[in-house]
Parts: structure tokens; C-alpha cells; sequence
């Protein structure tokens, strides 16, 4: 027989452990993942052609339907209770103050995203007790001619400040929208400090919509020790950066770390199952290893990350990553800090603010930066009022 024969019927009979690693690989990747898979927005296999579309609309109209129930809501809230100025109710040097940065949305201003933020706080703060979570303070930096009409509606609830007539004209000269958002940004830490000298700040854009265990996290995450020492804590990233393949060096370690303990676990599972026939080899490891480590990046590791709501204690919490800032958490007086070091800075296309304090926090000897996962918002912002919008907005 040749040679040729007696390699290939020694290694692709059933028996041999590359024919069965083949058969494994064949039966994973093509056809229980992409069947398993295909329609999950942060997948590998998820066919964009035909469901990407259908998802982003019926993402649209949920949060359209929001809108309008938020809405409602707050109408009838402000016809049906009288209510104390705001000013008047607000506790001085609160645990945390969360402070939601609004302004007017020329488009997509009927899913009134800062109604639908504004009413998921409301019913969080409602399950505090007699001890409330945080204080409330929506900082309006519209500067144009039309008054940001949701910031209207909720004055009687909420605390609400925006810029005097002096602060307005002065604000009125800026290079560009990225310098605007900061300034923005920056008036907005320094405001809620001002007024009330908060121990703690969330800072939230008014499209990020707090998961309903919020402020229970946000006290865990503080009551652990790096939150000491650290400038701010990112409490989102886009979903779609999620993923193992990224420059982020503690994901790579991670990814192995899974990995390892996958093969680990199916090397005992085997070991049990055919305790006279199977034999543990380096190769076995090494193999299923990479199999685990090819299936949870091809699946979605943001579907993993989901595992970690089970409980507070089992959020990751790594160095801060560069992108956005719709939700930051500033413990004890960093908020402050940084409103000085984003005060020194310029801002400008592909220099945002949220580049700035990445860089900062990188750069300044003593100061860090941490971003938690899974994320504690949902960003449902599908118009953005800074930046140019698509005219059909989609998921990804």
C-alpha cells in the first residue's frame, strides 16, 4: 500500500483523534453555531442582510413606544401633583448625585429619550426606602433659540439647571460641536459640585437608560477598594466592541484564561465518560483549548458577559477602554478632577472628549481609569443630537 494510504487511513479513520477533532470542528462551526447563531446581533455568524433591518426597526419602534409612554407619564405627572420647587427637596452632600446632561434633539425627537431616563430613575429611586439612592440633577445645555421642551416638563420633578444669560453669551464662540460637548460636559460637572458637593457622581447623557439594578451596582462598584483611587469608571461600551478580537490586552488573557478552563473541564468530562479508552495528551489541551477560545469569539462574548448579571460581585471591572461616555461614574471628588483636566484640553474630530480622559487617565502620574462589564445602561440614543444622523438608523 503507499505511503500516502497508510497515513491517511491511520489518521481519518473514525477512531483516530483527527478524524474525530475534524468531525468536531465540521459539526461546531458549520452547523450548530451559524444555526444557533445567526440571527444574534453580536455574533460572527449573524446574517446582517437579513435581519439587521427587521431587528433596528422593531429596536426603533420599542423605543418610540417608550417615548410616548414616557410621555404620558410626566404630562400627567405635572397636571395631577403639586409639587415643591426642586431646589427646595434636594439633600446637600448626597451619597451620589446623578447628574443627566440634555439638550434639545432636532431629530428623533419624538422618542423622547430624556422622558424615557427621567422615568426609569423615578421608578428606581421608588425602591430605595426611606433612604433615597442619589439625588437627581438634569443639567440643560441647549443654547439655541428653542427651548429643550423635556427639560420643561420635568422641572417641577427634578432638579433643573442651565446656563445664565452671561454663561450663554460667553459660550457663544466655539471651534466645533467637539469642543461645544465638552465645555457642555465640563459646566455640567462643575454645576452639580457647586450645588451640592455630592460624595459620589454619575454622569449620564440623557439617551442612557439605567438597567433596573443600577443603583444597587453602582453602590457595590464604590464599596470595592480600586474605587478609591481612581479618576472615573466607564459604565458602558458599545456591544459591538465587546469582543475578544480587540487591541485591549486584558481580553486576550481572558479569552486564554476561558479557554484554558473549557479544555480543562471537557479533558474531566471525557476522562469520566471513558475512563479506560481515553488517553490525556498536550495536544488534547491545546486543542480544545483553541475550539473553546474560537467558539466563544464566533458566538459573542457579549452574550457571555450577560452570565455576569446573575450577581453584583461577578461584574469584571478592567482598565477603562477608550470609547464613549454616555454613563461615567466619578467617585468622591474626581468629577472635579476632571472638569480641570478636560478644562486644559481642545477638543476635535477624532479628539472627543472621551479620547481626552482616556488619555489623561493614561498620562498623569497617580490617576487610573476603569471601565465595568457587563454594562450598567442601555444606550437607546439611535439620533444623536451632536453628531450627523443616518437617515435610516441602525443597530450596527
Amino acid at each position: 500500500m503507499p505511503r500516502w494510504r497508510t497515513c491517511t487511513s491511520k489518521h481519518f479513520r473514525w477512531s483516530s483523534p483527527v478524524a474525530q477533532g475534524v468531525t468536531l470542528c465540521v459539526l461546531t462551526f458549520g452547523v450548530i453555531l451559524p444555526v444557533c447563531c445567526h440571527h444574534l446581533l453580536y455574533s460572527r455568524y449573524f446574517l446582517k442582510k437579513v435581519y439587521l433591518d427587521s431587528l433596528s426597526d422593531a429596536s426603533l419602534q420599542n423605543s418610540y413606544d417608550r417615548g410616548q409612554e414616557a410621555l404620558h407619564f410626566w404630562e400627567n405627572a405635572a397636571s395631577t401633583k403639586s409639587m415643591k420647587d426642586p431646589l427646595e427637596t434636594v439633600a446637600k452632600n448626597p451619597y451620589l448625585l446623578v447628574t443627566i446632561v440634555t439638550s434639545r434633539r432636532i431629530e428623533g425627537r419624538d422618542y423622547h429619550y430624556l422622558l424615557q431616563v427621567a422615568q426609569r430613575l423615578k421608578s428606581l429611586l421608588s425602591t430605595c426606602g426611606d433612604k433615597p439612592c442619589a439625588e437627581v440633577m438634569l443639567c440643560d445645555v441647549e443654547s439655541g433659540p428653542t427651548l429643550n421642551e423635556d427639560a420643561l416638563l420635568l422641572e417641577k420633578q427634578f432638579l433643573v439647571v442651565r446656563r445664565s444669560p452671561e454663561e450663554k453669551w460667553n459660550h457663544k464662540e466655539v471651534a466645533n460641536i467637539f469642543e461645544k460637548e465638552k465645555r457642555d460636559y465640563v459646566h455640567c460637572l462643575r454645576k452639580g459640585w457647586d450645588l451640592m458637593q455630592p460624595k459620589n457622581v454619575v454622569v449620564l447623557e440623557d439617551d442612557a437608560l439605567p438597567m433596573t439594578d443600577f443603583f444597587l451596582l453602582i453602590k457595590d462598584l464604590l464599596s470595592r477598594k480600586f474605587a478609591l483611587n481612581t479618576l472615573y469608571i466607564k459604565l458602558y461600551h458599545p456591544e459591538r466592541l465587546q469582543g475578544y478580537w480587540n487591541p485591549e490586552p486584558y481580553r486576550i488573557l481572558e479569552w486564554l484564561g476561558l479557554g484554558l478552563f473549557g479544555a480543562t473541564i471537557l479533558l474531566l468530562l471525557s476522562t469520566l465518560c471513558t475512563p479506560l479508552s481515553f488517553t490525556f495528551t498536550p495536544r488534547h489541551l491545546l486543542f480544545l483549548t483553541l475550539y473553546i477560545m474560537a467558539v466563544a469569539e464566533l458566538a459573542g462574548r457579549h452574550y457571555l458577559l450577560e452570565i455576569r448579571r446573575l450577581s453584583p460581585q461577578l461584574y469584571a471591572v478592567s482598565p477603562a477602554t477608550e470609547c464613549c461616555t454616555p454613563a461615567m461614574l466619578y467617585p468622591g471628588n474626581a468629577s472635579i478632577r476632571a472638569a480641570e483636566y478636560l478644562d486644559k484640553a481642545v477638543c476635535a474630530q477624532g479628539n472627543a472628549k472621551d479620547m481626552v480622559l482616556y488619555k489623561i487617565a493614561r498620562s498623569t502620574p497617580g490617576e487610573k481609569a476603569h471601565s465595568v462589564e457587563p454594562n450598567l445602561i442601555k444606550h437607546i440614543g439611535a439620533y444623536s443630537s451632536v453628531r450627523t444622523n443616518p437617515i435610516q438608523p441602525r443597530l450596527i
